[in-house]
């Protein structure tokens, strides 16, 4: 989903061990203490001897990191937009199904992509399709017959609803004919399953 490493974090004279987790717009820290620094609030980053030093809106952060350092520093400095990780290009069509984010429908068509709201088109590369309830899921088999035979369908959900849990949206999918290739998170709530066509049966 992103990066992630144990490391100590250090903010002025104290020091904290823990885990550092990289995300599409966040930083994160989870430790004996725990930190959230919005990349969009990040002002500087360095590196030196494999610290990597985050000044932002609240203070100065800095994660001892060694050599993943600097590839830290430069997702920060260049991060993935959401439309990047889903893999959205210039002039892909992309099926909208119950995603209404105006966030991330501004990023997608930022990206270049042609919005189809509330329909699949025949052949369609992509599909973005948000579940709350199990029973969106019978509609799988329906928008696999309408995917290009080398497409995807992201399915979006609320994280932490056990009644949308991967488990329950993978068993959909293996009876819609399709197969789990890739998890990202979506938004600050949603997490993102990425189904396609498996190779055989294209």
């Amino acid at each position: 989903m992103g990066a992630e490493a144990s490391t100590t974090l250090k903010i002025g004279r104290q020091s904290y061990e823990g885990t550092a987790l990289l995300e599409t717009d966040e930083l994160r820290f989870r430790g004996s203490t725990r930190l959230r620094i919005a990349l969009r609030d990040v002002s500087a980053v360095s590196v030196k001897d494999g610290t990597l030093r985050v000044e932002h809106a609240n203070g100065v952060a800095s994660f001892v990191l060694g050599d993943a350092a600097e590839s830290w520093a430069e997702k920060i400095r260049s991060p993935r937009t959401l439309a990047d990780k889903l893999g959205v290009t210039r002039g892909m069509q992309v099926a909208v199904i119950d995603v209404v984010d105006r966030e991330i429908l501004d990023d997608l068509t930022a990206k270049g992509a042609e919005l189809v709201m509330g329909s699949v088109p025949q052949d369609a590369p992509m599909v973005l399709f948000r579940v709350v309830r199990p029973s969106q899921l019978a509609t799988l088999g329906a928008m696999t017959s309408r995917i290009a035979r080398n497409g995807a369908i992201w399915v979006v959900h609320p994280r932490g609803d056990a009644s949308v849990a991967d488990t329950i949206i993978f068993a959909a999918a293996r009876d819609a004919g399709l197969t789990y290739t890739k998890v990202v998170r979506f938004s600050e709530r949603d997490t993102a399953e990425k189904l396609v066509i498996p190779r055989a049966a294209r």
